[in-house]
């Protein structure tokens, strides 16, 4: 077993039995002129979030752990996605939209890809999810039980919607998870620190939150052990 100093205490998971899930670094949500800097949102904040995750892919792929990658993306007919959902706020675009990388989160359109710091390697996974969780209408649960997935550590954007939305699905399903803290981000700082502290609340009632350096040492202290 691993131990990462986490919050609010450690976190311990068997090698054996976890996973990374990198939540939605798409071109859209961190690019200029994508969904995301559409809806006023200022870009540079997930952007501090690429270079953490890259990094944490580095990890996992070093140490041979499985990485699941999912993308929030939508049928060609919008058929999936709720007008509830396009039809909400007022964004110079909507999405299925055209837009500067195609349209605007469009499965197979340049924009709802991954950035290509962040993008899939053979034999990783890549899921595309209609909605905010990556268990909602998507094989991410019989993919994690084929795998023998008991931990989860996560990465991603936003803080606040996908990925928190994603750990608690993930939660109430028995697993535990562990969010790298420079690894995710949101377009409103606020958001990201306020979830943090929802996070491990009341004892880490949705999960555990960690710098990266924590958990590089932790494997490092148990690869000399």
């Amino acid at each position: 077993m691993i131990t990462v100093d986490a919050q609010p205490f450690g976190f311990r998971f068997d090698p054996a039995s976890v996973a990374l899930i990198v939540i939605d670094m798409q071109r859209d949500f961190i690019e200029p002129g994508g969904f995301g800097e559409t809806l006023g949102n200022d870009i540079s904040h997930l952007q501090r979030a690429v270079q953490p995750t890259a990094d944490l892919l580095a990890l996992f792929r070093k140490e041979g752990w499985p990485v699941i990658h999912t993308r929030e993306d939508h049928l060609p007919d919008l058929s999936d996605c709720p007008p509830a959902k396009r039809d909400r706020g007022s964004p110079t675009l909507r999405i299925g939209d055209p837009g500067p990388m195609g349209r605007i989160l469009i499965r197979g359109e340049p924009g709802a890809e991954i950035i290509p710091a962040c993008s899939a390697i053979e034999d990783e996974i890549v899921i595309d999810k209609p909605g905010k969780g990556a268990f909602y209408a998507t094989d991410l649960g019989p993919i994690l039980k084929r795998l023998g997935t008991k931990s989860l550590v996560f990465a991603g954007v936003t803080t606040e919607v996908c990925v928190q939305t994603t750990m608690r699905e993930a939660n109430d399903r028995g697993f535990e998870c562990l969010l790298i803290e420079e690894a995710t981000e949101s377009y409103f700082p606020e958001f990201k620190n306020a979830t943090l502290d929802m996070i491990r609340a009341q004892g880490g009632i949705v999960g555990w939150t960690a710098p990266l350096a924590a958990l590089e040492q932790a494997i490092a202290k148990e690869a000399v052990s």
